[in-house]
């Protein structure tokens, strides 16, 4: 198995530290207001990537953090006249509502900052003794930015470019406007915690740094983020982390993509913004699921109806496939390309795929190749078809994909068409009816009228049955 490394920009063999165990942090949410789609893309991302090395026979520990204290999210309790920890624990709850939808698997363990303070105290304490922190008069407590020698290695950046071409906050307190806080003097009417030096609550990036030491260790195997982490909090957390311990902090660094809306960037300012919910109300979990996995962890994604709508089209094209087979989960069969037997399997070729990189826009494609078998077979072999069902569910399983029941999708959402359920099958009982009258004229009229409204009819000799098309 090979990962693009951030760190070192290229892929690299994996090799974990523990042999048949992983050991992965991956920075979280800040509870302050619904998830978007942003946070989409890194919890399927990861979830992808957690189920990929679970299938390959892994031991994983996920560890996925919650920042449940912080500048946006005492500023907005404020706005709302509620407490810091009922706002929090609301949108902590409705996070978990919105990754049940998306299935989304719950991480191993989901530690919040202020679980962590003692961890984080002592972590500051550390460093100030090693001479990487300083305590200010003011009651803050900075890191020194050019005492690690190897800062900027994330992001391939140099001290003094840095400083030249970003913008520095004006503090009179630090000894060099590059340096970054690690613990907040207390103002009034805030919520703090004790400390060597007074009353306060602690810096984002230190949060990070020692929940995940305190869950994973000193050292471990991944750790993974949005694009928009690498500078400057995955870049504090190495500097912070490797100081106070003095062992390398992470192996192989993971970022995933960026959500794009119509092409533009996703922007509150732009009107263009998406909660996780708001998409939801409008659109099948499963096709939002389906057009984050299609496109490779590390690409952008363009969201937008069209895009919702091709990958609409490709999941019913593999629940097409699965309709009518009867018994697909009975037993585990691996099952080769027809025709070719010098041919890896379509589980060896998927596992191709994804130990690259964790390529999910390639093991899709051997999914369709199992698929278009999967339709040759049901007409020539039920019990080949049977086999090839069970494949296609289980290989899709590992990207958390097509574990609905067929006919249930391919009913669809029924918000995308006027008609009930009730009244298709009306219209399917006066077909039949019209037809037994020999007026076929008013039969092609009624498969007419429901297939402009995306109603498709399946005439078969069991019957008729519906599925709604994909726009």
């Amino acid at each position: 198995m090979h990962i693009y490394n951030t760190l070192t920009r290229r892929k690299e063999p994996f090799t974990p530290l523990e042999a048949g165990k992983v050991s992965m942090y991956v920075c979280g949410m800040t509870v302050y207001d619904y998830c978007h789609l942003g946070h989409a893309r890194v919890m399927v991302a990861f979830d992808v990537i957690t189920r990929y090395l679970r299938y390959r026979g892994y031991d994983v520990t996920y560890v996925r953090n919650i920042t449940d204290v912080d500048d946006k999210i005492i500023k907005r309790a404020e706005e709302n006249g509620e407490s810091i920890s009922a706002l929090t624990e609301r949108m902590i709850q409705a996070m978990h509502e919105d990754e049940a939808r998306l299935s989304v698997l719950p991480p191993s363990q989901e530690p919040k900052a202020t679980g962590h303070i003692g961890d984080i105290v002592v972590m500051i304490e550390t460093l100030i003794k090693k001479g990487f922190a300083y305590a200010a008069p003011n009651g803050d407590v900075y890191y020194r930015v050019r005492k690690f020698a190897d800062y900027g290695k994330l992001n391939n950046r140099q001290l003094d470019d840095m400083r030249s071409g970003a913008r520095v906050e004006i503090d009179v307190h630090k000894e060099d406007p590059l340096d970054f806080v690690l613990w907040k003097a207390v103002k009034p009417g805030e919520e703090h915690w004790h400390s060597p030096w007074g009353n306060g609550r602690p810096g984002w990036h230190i949060e990070c740094s020692a929940m995940s030491t305190c869950c994973l260790g000193d050292t471990f195997d991944i750790h993974g983020g949005g694009p928009d982490l690498t500078f400057p909090h995955h870049e504090n957390e190495i500097a912070q982390s490797e100081a106070a311990t003095g062992k390398t902090y992470v192996n192989t660094w993971m970022h995933a993509g960026a959500v794009r809306v119509n092409q533009e960037k996703m922007s509150k300012s732009l009107g263009n913004f998406f909660t996780i919910r708001d998409v939801l109300e409008e659109h099948d979990p499963e096709v939002v699921r389906y057009l984050l996995v299609a496109s490779h962890y590390r690409s952008p994604i363009n969201y937008s109806v069209d895009s919702l709508h091709e990958a609409r089209k490709s999941l019913t094209r593999f629940y097409t496939a699965l309709e009518g087979v009867e018994g697909a989960a009975l037993e585990r069969v691996e099952v080769s390309p027809s025709g070719d037997g010098d041919k890896a399997s379509y589980a060896e070729r998927f596992t191709m795929a994804m130990d690259d990189d964790f390529n999910s826009p390639e093991a899709l494609a051997v999914l369709f190749d199992l698929a278009r078998e999967l339709n040759r077979a049901k007409s020539e072999s039920p019990e080949k078809a049977q086999r090839l069902a069970f494949e296609l569910t289980r290989l899709a399983a590992v990207l958390g994909l097509l574990q609905q029941d067929p006919q249930t999708f391919l009913k669809g959402n029924q918000r995308q068409v006027a008609l009930s359920e009730a009244d298709i099958e009306t219209k399917i009982a006066q077909r039949k009816e019209a037809k037994a009258n020999k007026d076929f004229a008013q039969a092609d009229a009624i498969r007419d009228e429901l297939a402009s409204m995306g109603i498709i009819l399946k005439d078969s000799r069991e019957g008729t049955t519906w599925v709604i098309e994909a726009p």
